[in-house]
């Protein structure tokens, strides 16, 4: 064991390759990466980081600074489960999710990622092991695309490995939705799994709608259909709507997730690692979701989610995301026939650019 040494939090603005659209963000050109270095006393360190759309970042950023950084020096590195509560605690009136969880979330992945290396273990191993090779989908962020485009970043998607992809929905007329999710199906074949995401963009009522018309395209999942807090209305479309719902990459507590479980308001739970309290927390929702014998998929920073869902036996695709960091990366994700490939390094094996990432610093 070690006694954690520095904390260090940083923050950068990273621009996209080009512009995504969705039905409640709008256009994105860039989004705000922060990152967190922990160090032990014997100079091992290990990365954790997570991510804002639009704005917010600096505010994870001072989190981890200004307030954990003094509560975690001097503290043993490996008893994560500890520090977790104790960054919870610390911030608990301040706010139950939101930006503490992301805060929390990238000093928890670093935490295990020091863990990992330490120990010279991947963390998929060091979580259990289940199998490498995790299912993988391709997220596009395409809602504005011409249809033309969009077809033609499928055949991209799967040249490049793919067996899965999930396209935006939520534009203003449901017919032009109806009409694109068709096409998208006649384009991929009847048994290539689909998924659509609507970005939280319809009333509980324009939902059930919704999934009912684009029911005739057999979509894998309908995501995010409402508003993450109307647990009632994702149930209604989950029973009325006749398509299996996905939610969870806004929610940010183990709570959140309990409740949509319980009130059987979610088919595919999709916890983000790095807003949802890392790998601490990811992993119990797994096996909270297992429990309720529903499987898991996942939201964003692929590179990182690989480890926890190649350790859980009810994964089922994972998200790889439009806001990769390829570019910064040593070693970007593996996509092999339709799946992810956890590497074999110790910890999760990402190395980020550094040098690279400064001239981004916001």
């Amino acid at each position: 064991m070690a006694t954690i040494d520095s904390v260090r939090a940083d923050l950068y603005r990273v621009p996209l390759a080009s512009a995504l659209t969705d039905s409640t963000h709008g256009e994105m050109v860039d989004f705000e990466l922060i990152t967190v270095r922990v160090r032990d006393a014997d100079g091992a360190e290990g990365l954790g980081y997570t991510y804002t759309v639009h704005a917010g970042g600096a505010a994870v950023h001072a989190m981890v600074q200004h307030y954990f950084a003094d509560l975690l020096v001097g503290r043993e590195a490996d008893e994560i489960e500890r520090r977790w509560q104790d960054m919870w605690w610390l911030l608990h009136y301040g706010g139950r999710g939101g930006h503490v969880t992301s805060a929390i979330s990238a000093v928890d992945i670093a935490l295990w990622d020091l863990k990992g290396r330490r120990s010279g273990l991947p963390l998929w191993r060091l979580f259990g092991g289940y199998d490498p090779r995790v299912p993988v989908y391709a997220g596009g962020i395409d809602l504005e695309l011409p249809l033309p485009d969009l077809l033609a970043q499928a055949d991209r998607f799967q040249d490049n490995g793919f067996r899965a992809i999930k396209m935006k929905v939520g534009r203003a007329d449901l017919a032009e939705d109806v009409e694109r999710v068709a096409a998208m199906r006649d384009h991929l074949g009847s048994t290539f799994p689909l998924m659509a995401d609507a970005n939280m963009k319809w009333t509980a009522d324009q939902a059930v709608r919704a999934a009912r018309a684009l029911s005739g395209s057999d979509l894998f999942w309908l995501e995010e259909p409402t508003v993450p807090e109307d647990f009632a209305g994702h149930a209604r479309v989950l029973h009325e709507g006749g398509v299996p719902v996905a939610t969870g990459e806004n929610l940010h507590t183990l709570d959140e997730f309990h409740r949509a479980m319980s009130e059987s308001a979610v088919s595919f739970p999709e916890p983000d690692v790095s807003n949802c309290g890392g790998y601490t927390v990811f992993r119990k929702i797994c096996a909270l979701a297992e429990a309720h014998h529903l499987p898991v998929t996942s939201h964003g920073v692929h590179d990182l989610t690989v480890h926890a869902l190649a350790a859980a036996a009810n994964r089922t695709y994972m998200e790889a995301h439009g806001f990769g960091l390829d570019a910064y990366l040593a070693r970007p994700l593996l996509v092999e026939d339709g799946h992810a490939v956890a590497p074999e390094l110790p910890g999760h094996g990402v190395a980020l650019d550094f040098d690279r990432l400064e001239s981004l610093r916001a």
